[in-house]
């Protein structure tokens, strides 16, 4: 009886050594997309009153839990079913990440005509303001499921030889790391302005310590942001070639002698502006008719 128990609590210790080690490679995987998912939260979550961040970034909190519970239970039932769909799945993701990084690329160096109207909240009403605010939210929402699914697929490629109690507990590690950590950090971020402006207001002294404190972090958060978005670029670069060399057989034999980082990089920006002109291709021959 005894030694029945001890045998139990050695299976349970050994699940969760292995759980702890497969969540180590899967978040390193993820990593990625967790810095975009990042950038693109915290670029979202920015830009509204300062009283109304926090409640935004809620209830974008709370779009992306309900989108990882619709995600999960589909992601474990193709593992255990059908889980060369998963590779599937992983491949056509790996597109729309090199497509995203080639796209953001494209219009840096391409002036486009996304209007900059962030003034003209200014001369719009409460409840323009609150429509707007809902707007932005789904936005936000829309795109975390996204990023969410090749998240949660990326995390399950990683564990996919193992057995379906390990994907389930690491896979919902990584969601729940996705989830919880990305925007606990971008409540930091969108927050730094403020605490950077009550530093400031802590004494009635000119250019005291205070002062140049709260004015750095005032005038760091737009450049973390954008920093962030040219991390997160890179990352979805970096992500979508590994995704492809590693299960494409011709770009794993492709260039033996280069650094792996670089066929990856290399590898995700073509497929990325390939993806780009084919998108932008067909969407000029739509307008066209």
């Amino acid at each position: 009886m005894a030694s029945g128990f001890f045998a139990i609590l050695d299976d349970v210790a050994a699940l969760l050594d292995d759980v702890a080690t497969m969540s180590k490679v899967a978040t390193k995987k993820t990593a990625g997309i967790l810095g975009d998912d990042l950038a693109v939260n915290a670029e979202k979550a920015s830009g509204f009153v300062s009283s109304r961040e926090i409640p935004v970034l809620w209830a974008i909190t709370k779009g992306s839990l309900l989108n990882k519970i619709i995600i999960l239970p589909i992601a474990f039932l193709l593992s255990a079913f059908l889980p060369w769909a998963v590779t599937v799945i992983l491949i056509l993701g790996g597109v729309y990440l090199a497509y995203e990084g080639a796209e953001k690329i494209y219009e840096f160096f391409v002036p486009h005509e996304h209007a900059s109207n962030s003034m003209e909240t200014k001369s719009m009403s409460k409840a323009e303001i609150l429509e707007m605010e809902k707007t932005k939210i789904k936005s936000a929402i829309v795109t975390d499921f996204i990023l969410s699914i090749e998240i949660v697929i990326i995390a399950l490629g990683a564990v996919i030889q193992e057995p379906l109690v390990t994907q389930i507990a690491v896979v919902s590690f990584v969601a729940l790391l996705a989830t919880v950590g990305v925007y606990g950090i971008v409540a930091l971020i969108v927050r730094m302005d403020e605490f950077g402006t009550r530093l400031i207001n802590i004494n009635e002294e000119d250019n005291s310590i205070s002062d140049k404190i709260g004015r750095f972090f005032v005038n760091a958060l737009p450049k973390v942001i954008k920093a962030l978005s040219v991390i997160g670029t890179i990352a979805l670069l970096l992500v979508s070639g590994g995704i492809f060399v590693h299960n494409i057989d011709f770009f794993h034999h492709l260039l033996p002698n280069v650094p792996g980082i670089i066929v990856e990089f290399g590898v995700g920006l073509i497929v990325g502006f390939l993806a780009l002109l084919i998108f932008n291709g067909v969407k000029a021959l739509f307008v066209k008719k």
